[in-house]
């Protein structure tokens, strides 16, 4: 039986592909939360335990889909929506510095999608 978090994960999920294929931007939402898919084992435990590779994998797709100011802000708006599903939204920070990734701006429930550059 599925955790309440990954039902509401896949449900935000589902709605944003939706959403995402009516939208302009360089960078899609379905791209950015496929790669970000396999963290909800990571995330649904709180931040807690190894990173799975698959959610390093995806972290460093994310940075390669960021590269510019107007998809670090698609890419923020898409995830936004869905930190608060998790039992600890400011684990989703942690990913990529843990990975060794770069991401040029913070992921967290409060950023302010507009502000980032």
């Amino acid at each position: 039986m599925a955790s309440s978090g990954m039902i509401k994960f896949t449900v935000v999920l589902t709605c944003l592909a939706v959403i995402a294929s009516h939208a302009e931007a360089a960078v899609s939402c379905a791209g950015v939360l496929n790669s970000v898919a396999p963290c909800i084992v990571y995330l649904n435990g709180g931040g807690i335990g190894p990173i799975p590779q698959a959610c390093c994998a995806g972290a460093r797709s994310v940075e390669l889909q960021t590269r510019t100011t107007p998809n670090r802000q698609a890419a923020c708006r898409c995830l936004k929506p869905i930190l608060n599903s998790f039992p600890n939204p400011s684990a989703v920070s942690t990913i990529a510095p843990k990975c060794g990734v770069n991401l040029s701006f913070k992921i967290t429930p409060s950023m302010n999608c507009a502000a980032i550059h």
